[in-house]
C-alpha cells in the first residue's frame, strides 16, 4: 500500500472509516498545540503549493494558522489577503517585530534567503527555507550555525524527502533488502527556459543523492552548451556527474534542460547486493529483490481525483513536520546542514565543469564562492 507522511494509509480512511476525502474528525490530530506561521514571499511557490498544503492539513484538523506574510509586490499581496484574510506586511522586519508566531517559511527569491533566515533567526522563531538554502555558501554556513547558536531549527526544502515512494525506498535503504548500497544512478528533466539547471532543478536530485548514499567525497563533472539559441543563458544545458561518496559507493547523475520536463521528471535507481529499486517521477516505487521472484511495485491505485498534490508532492509532509519539529515532537527529516550540503554539490559541479576536473568536498566556503562567481561572471 501506499503510505503516507507517517505511515497511515488514504485506503484506512477512504475505505475502513469511509472518510474518502479524509476530512472526519481525527482527535489525535486535532488535540496537538496551535502553531502559528508567518510566510515572507508570497510568489508563485507560496501560492501554488504552500498555502494549499496548509490548507489541507487545516481540513484534516491539523492546528496551524497563518497569522501573516510579508510581499513587497502590492498586486501579488493584495490578491492573498483578500483570499485568505490573512495581515499583510510590505518590509518582514515589521512583521518579525510585531507578529506573534513561532515558525517562519521562507520562500522568497533565492537572493534574499540569507537576509530573511538570519532576520528570522535573530527574531527566536524557527525557519523552513525553499531551495536552494541560498546563493552563498559563506552564507549558508552562516545561517546554519547561527541556527544552531541559538538552538533554533532551520529545515531546507527538500519536498521529496516527504513524498510516498521516496520514503518507502529509503525505508528499503535503511532496513533492506536494498541495505548497504553500491551504486545510484539518476537523471532530472527541467525542460524550462528560465530555472537554473543545477541550483533549482536538479539540487532536488543533489538532496535524494545524499538522502539515500551518504556524504560525497569527491564530484566530476563534464557537460555541454548545445542549444545555445534555445535556451536561457547557463553555461550548460546538459550534465553528467559522477560521484564517489564517504563510504565507498559511486552514483552517476545526469540532468537536461533540453529535454521534456514531465516525461517524466525525475528518476532514481539505488542498486545493493542482489538487489535494486527505482522510483520512477514521485508515482512508482519498483523494487528488484530476486531472480526468479516477481519484481514488486507500489504505486497509488485510488482513483488519482482522490490524491491530493500537495500531500503526493509532499509539501504536506514537510509543513506537518515543522510544525512537529516547533512544538517539540518530532525531529526534522531535513536540516540547514542537509541543504548546505545539497548547494555545496551544485557548486562543486561548477567549479568540476571551470576546472575540467574532479572535485573534493568538502569545500572551503570563501574561496569556493569566489571562484564560482568568477566562473558564471565570464560564461553566464
Amino acid at each position: 500500500m501506499l503510505e503516507d507522511t507517517y505511515g497511515h494509509t488514504p485506503y484506512h480512511k477512504a475505505f475502513d472509516l469511509r472518510d474518502v476525502y479524509g476530512i472526519g474528525f481525527d482527535e489525535a490530530r486535532a488535540s496537538r498545540p496551535k502553531v502559528r506561521l508567518l510566510i515572507i514571499g508570497m510568489g508563485g511557490v507560496a501560492q501554488s503549493k504552500y498555502l494549499p498544503a496548509i490548507s489541507r492539513l487545516r481540513m484534516t484538523w491539523e492546528p496551524v494558522e497563518i497569522a501573516a506574510f510579508a510581499e513587497p509586490r502590492e498586486d501579488q499581496a493584495r490578491k492573498v489577503q483578500q483570499l485568505t484574510g490573512v495581515r499583510w506586511y510590505r518590509d518582514h522586519r515589521e512583521m518579525l517585530k510585531r507578529e506573534d508566531a513561532q515558525g517562519v517559511l521562507v520562500l522568497g527569491p533565492d537572493d534574499y534567503h540569507a537576509r530573511h533566515v538570519i532576520d528570522s533567526l535573530e527574531s527566536g522563531r524557527h525557519v523552513v527555507v525553499e531551495k536552494p538554502i541560498c546563493r552563498s555558501l559563506v552564507d549558508a554556513e552562516k545561517m546554519c550555525r547561527l541556527a544552531d547558536q541559538k538552538a533554533l531549527t532551520l529545515m531546507t526544502v527538500a519536498t521529496m524527502r516527504y513524498s510516498p515512494p521516496y520514503r518507502r525506498a529509503k525505508n528499503f535503504i535503511a532496513n533492506g533488502p536494498v541495505s548497504n548500497p553500491a551504486l545510484v544512478v539518476g537523471k532530472f528533466n527541467l525542460g524550462y527556459d528560465y530555472v537554473d539547471l543545477l541550483e533549482s532543478g536538479t539540487i532536488h536530485l543533489f538532496d535524494l543523492t545524499r538522502h539515500f548514499m551518504g556524504d560525497v567525497a569527491t564530484v566530476k563533472a563534464i557537460g555541454v552548451r548545445k542549444y545555445p539559441a534555445a535556451r536561457h543563458r547557463y553555461p550548460v544545458d546538459n550534465l553528467v556527474v559522477s560521484l564517489e561518496f564517504q563510504n565507498g559507493a559511486i552514483g552517476a547523475l545526469y540532468s537536461s534542460s533540453s529535454a521534456l520536463s514531465f516525461k517524466p521528471w525525475v528518476r532514481v535507481e539505488v542498486y545493493g547486493n542482489h538487489a535494486w529499486l527505482a522510483v520512477e517521477d514521485q508515482h512508482e516505487l519498483l523494487l528488484y529483490d530476486s531472480e526468479e521472484g516477481p519484481a514488486k511495485s507500489w504505486k497509488p491505485v485510488v482513483t488519482n481525483t482522490l490524491l491530493f498534490d500537495e500531500e503526493f508532492g509532499g509539501f504536506m509532509g514537510l509543513v506537518e513536520n515543522f510544525l512537529q519539529v516547533v512544538r517539540g515532537v518530532d525531529p526534522p527529516l531535513v536540516t540547514g546542514w542537509d541543504g548546505y550540503r545539497a548547494y555545496e554539490l551544485s557548486v562543486a559541479c561548477h567549479l568540476s565543469l571551470a576546472r575540467g576536473e574532479s572535485v573534493r568536498l568538502p569545500l572551503e566556503p570563501g574561496s569556493a564562492d569566489e571562484e564560482l562567481g568568477a566562473w558564471l561572471r565570464k560564461n553566464g
